[in-house]
């Protein structure tokens, strides 16, 4: 397939990235990871090209905040628009009808029928933070549960909530008290023997036992929960456990936290993951792509709950920023007038049949799984024992990034190579981008007969 996008004017990183990235290692520390080793010149949709004239197809989308892509225009637009007239007052200190009209179109969005408001910070984990708060205050309670590899954020409380030890947690000790992990369905490596609803049974017995062996629910405020766990591995649980959960928080007074950070504004093909599940959350946490690249998070929940903080006891400096206020609007008017729920479900369908199909020709690729355009395969050394294939899904992301296809990956063991490509994508850009992922693979597992189907 005669490449279209993807231009490679030098090796990767090109000479003028090189010298940049000296001076980056001098000045920035080494625990700031960098997924490639080349900078950015500009971006426009899923394209991406670096300061040496390589072209990139991007099917990481900024850790999944470029739902719309880079740069759409209208976002361009709204921004320039915004820093004309002010760039920022403190929401504290005077206020801006941006922030009001998005909290409501939020609220209107959210699912279930009761008063909602909704509050703006900074980033994802701030975001968490806030919920913990606001659930803690309206509950009277401490405990607060997640669930094994899931991932909340790099602050003290999030980090305490995520699972990945390395390189999330390793040494920051001690964490945060009265955090507790819960058990989370992972259909790929259920018990041999075990159909899908025996599995789904046995995990919510294991989650009701967890309430009697490991913390009392009387003493628990919120389970927080990823409808679609991101950094773990894009494991996607099935509906009768998150329905007990759900239930479960119910019967105890616990609150329902739906964490949609990455999942949310279009990805899986609804505006939330959680509507997949026919489940409404007592509160919500936003961020990524609601802001195209703009700093901005949120809190959206029941009014009774967002109202419990007093006067002074949430918010920020720069919480819920003018420039993140009008980005979000502006991310919503594209969501609804481009239709990208319904992209976003397309672009699901293609990839994971390629996926399948890359299936069918690479042992090593052990399960593709996803929701909406939020894809993923999961390597293994072989099938059988389904050993996590770390080394060879830091290769194909290196091959990739080498023929001009930026991926991430995933998963506590590394091993999951997951695709967040701008919805806004053309068939054409994806479709390239399909073809030089297995390229990539290809070149990976070339000299490894034993992991390519029939030994080919």
């Amino acid at each position: 397939m005669e490449k279209k996008y993807v231009k490679l004017q030098t090796e990767i990183p090109g000479p003028k990235s090189k010298e940049i990235l000296e001076r980056r290692n001098k000045y920035v520390p080494k625990g700031i990871s960098n997924n490639s080793q080349a900078f950015v010149k500009k971006a426009q949709g899923a394209l991406v090209e670096d300061v040496d004239g390589n072209c990139y197809i991007d099917f990481a989308g900024a850790i999944g905040t470029i739902n719309v892509g880079h740069s759409h225009p209208r976002v361009v637009r709204a921004l320039q628009e915004q820093a004309s007239q002010y760039i920022h007052t403190g929401f504290n200190v005077m206020m801006y009808e941006s922030y009001i009209n998005l909290a409501e179109r939020l609220c209107e969005l959210a699912p279930g029928e009761f008063d909602k408001q909704a509050a703006f910070f900074n980033s994802g984990a701030e975001a968490v933070e806030n919920a913990v708060k606001l659930a803690r205050k309206y509950t009277k309670r401490q405990g607060i549960v997640s669930f094994t590899r899931g991932f909340h954020g790099r602050t003290l409380m999030t980090m305490t909530m995520t699972s990945k030890v390395k390189p999330y947690k390793y040494g920051f000790g001690p964490f945060a008290p009265e955090v507790y992990k819960a058990p989370y369905p992972y259909m790929y490596r259920r018990p041999e023997g075990m159909n899908e609803q025996q599995y789904s049974a046995m995990i919510i017995e294991q989650f009701e036992q967890f309430l009697v062996a490991e913390v009392a629910p009387e003493t628990i405020a919120a389970v927080v929960m990823e409808p679609v766990q991101g950094e773990g591995g894009f494991i996607v649980p099935d509906t009768a456990f998150v329905k007990r959960v759900r239930e479960i928080c119910t019967q105890y007074g616990i609150l329902f936290i739906a964490d949609e950070i990455q999942t949310g504004f279009a990805r899986t093909g609804k505006y939330f993951a959680i509507d997949h599940f026919d489940v409404i959350p007592d509160l919500m946490t936003i961020s990524k792509s609601m802001g195209a690249g703009v700093p901005i998070s949120g809190v959206i929940g029941r009014a009774e709950i967002m109202n419990s903080a007093e006067v002074g006891e949430i918010g920020g400096t720069y919480s819920g920023s003018p420039l993140g206020c009008r980005a979000a609007l502006t991310v919503l008017d594209i969501i609804e007038s481009e239709q990208l729920n319904d992209r976003a479900r397309k672009i699901g369908n293609r990839v994971l049949e390629k996926m399948h199909l890359l299936a069918e020709r690479f042992e090593g690729i052990g399960d593709v799984r996803g929701l909406g355009a939020m894809c993923a395969m999961e390597m293994v050394k072989d099938r059988q024992s389904k050993t996590p294939d770390k080394e060879a899904t830091g290769k194909i992301v290196k091959a990739a990034a080498e023929r001009g296809l930026m991926l991430l990956s995933a998963g506590i063991y590394s091993n999951v190579i997951r695709l967040l490509m701008p919805i806004t994508i053309t068939d054409d850009q994806l479709e390239e981008g399909l073809q030089i992922l297995e390229e990539a693979i290809e070149a990976v597992y070339k000299n490894d007969p034993a992991l390519t189907v029939g030994g080919e």
